[in-house]
Parts: C-alpha cells; structure tokens; sequence
C-alpha cells in the first residue's frame, strides 16, 4: 500500500479556479466565498486497512475512513450526500463522489514534497496545493 507519501498534516498553500470548481458542484455565492477564504488543513492517517482524511477549518470539519476500493457514504463539507471511493493508481490517490446523477473526481499526487489536489467536475478543474504542516 503506497499511502506513505500522503500521511501528515498539510496545509493549503495555494489555490487555483476553486470557485468555479465550487458552482460547478452547485454551492451558492455564500458558501463559495467563506469556502474561497478558508485555508484549511488535512490530516491523512492509516490504521492497518483504515485511512483517514481529516479536513479542518475556521468554516467545516470534515473527517472521512474508507478501506481503499470500497465505496463508503460521506458527507461532504458542503453538505453533499455523496458515495464515494477512494483508489490508489501510480502513485495518486483518486476519490470519486457520486450523488443525484453527479460525479466529482479529486485527485491527490505527491509532488516535489507537496500535495497537489485536483478537483474535476464536468470540464472545470481546480488545483489546490497543499505543503507539510
């Protein structure tokens, strides 16, 4: 299980087309601007088969255990119902949430020491970067 690279504190650095990610999704202008401000942190752990993401914030905390290729419900911090499943492929960690005839990919990869997630729905892509807390 190549979960190693992820596990620890991150800490949101930067963030790219997060807003249109946001609409596409359907958050309404309130949520997308206190979620465009926030910097939050995410802690991944793993206890033998179970991970953790832990996702912390001044707006939402979310915290997510799956076993990898087993879809699992989660709420997620904008308050979809969602089904997702999280796999691992060369070397990414790869979440697929699915509700009302949806789908959302977020795709977490280690790069130069930092964690680069890419939220993809429909043709709109955000990246999000994350650095070791």
């Amino acid at each position: 299980m190549m979960i190693e690279p992820f596990l620890g504190t991150w800490k949101l650095v930067s963030s790219e087309n997060f807003e249109d990610y946001m609409k596409e999704l359907g958050l309404g202008f309130a949520a997308r601007n206190v979620a465009g401000l926030v910097k939050p942190s995410v802690t991944i752990s793993c206890n033998g088969e179970k991970v953790s993401i832990q996702t912390e914030s001044s707006f939402n905390n979310t915290e997510i255990s799956f076993e990898l290729g087993e879809e699992f419900d989660e709420t997620t911090a904008d308050n979809r119902k969602v089904k997702s499943i999280i796999t691992l492929e060369g070397g990414s960690m790869i979440q697929v949430q699915k509700w009302l005839g949806k789908e959302t990919t977020i795709k977490r990869k280690i790069v130069d020491g930092k964690m680069v997630v890419e939220c993809t729905m429909n043709n709109i892509v955000s990246t999000r970067t994350y650095e070791k807390a």
